[in-house]
């Protein structure tokens, strides 16, 4: 009863070598069949049809498909992905510049309070309030807020002065 066993000197390290080369190989062919795809379904210039005849073409044929589409369009292709970056980062851009507050001084803040005075959309005494607390940096004129705790209740809890809701 002789089995065959096979050791890790039984498969030479070239060979080790090869079949990574070919893995690698298989995996960029399917990143490249994917961004082919998405840029067909991304091209606003492309009509309907075509991008229908593209897609088939890269579904029927793969390989030729992709090779073919990557020739033809390979530079728009580029670009199209340079154009979405930069969409994406103005899009984050403009995200953190609204979330952060950013653009809005206290001039802006008074401008448009005294746009809203002058229309009567708010009254001498609203206008009074709102401008005193932009000009106290948010904090609200007439409100005291202190923090208390007592022995007997270990939580710190938050306490205000009757003001303006």
């Amino acid at each position: 009863m002789s089995t065959q066993m096979n050791l890790a000197y039984d498969y030479p390290l070239l060979s080790a070598f090869w079949t990574m080369l070919w893995f690698f190989l298989w995996i960029m062919w399917f990143v490249l069949l994917f961004r082919v795809v998405v840029d067909i379904f991304r091209d606003d210039d492309m009509g309907g049809w075509a991008k229908a005849g593209w897609l088939v073409f890269c579904i029927v044929l793969p390989f030729l498909g992709v090779f073919v589409y990557v020739i033809a369009r390979g530079k728009t292709m580029g670009q199209r992905e340079v154009a979405q970056a930069q969409r994406q980062q103005e899009a984050f851009n403009s995200y953190i510049r609204e979330t952060a507050g950013g653009g809005k001084s206290h001039v802006d803040e008074l401008a448009r309070l005294s746009e809203l005075r002058t229309r009567g959309d708010i009254s001498d005494e609203e206008f009074a309030r709102a401008k005193q607390m932009i000009l106290s940096d948010g904090t609200p004129a007439g409100r005291a807020t202190s923090v208390t705790s007592t022995p007997e209740t270990p939580d710190t809890s938050v306490t205000s002065t009757p003001g303006r809701r």
